[in-house]
């Protein structure tokens, strides 16, 4: 139970994304896409190791 709340948000998200309509800066987008972008990359520490799963905290 409780579910109800969090799909209601989903729905209201999903709506919003699928029906609004966004400036696109398409040459910016094509920039990012060929890695021309200049921009500095980050790595999500979550992801540097691929063995650690994040349970260790909840393991007893």
């Amino acid at each position: 139970m409780g579910r109800g709340r969090a799909k209601a948000k989903q729905t209201k998200v999903a709506r919003e994304l699928k029906y609004s309509s966004h400036n696109t800066d398409f040459e910016a987008l094509q920039r990012e896409l060929s890695g021309e972008g200049g921009g500095v990359r980050r790595s999500d520490e979550r992801h540097d190791d691929p063995l650690d799963d994040d349970y260790d905290d909840y393991r007893r």
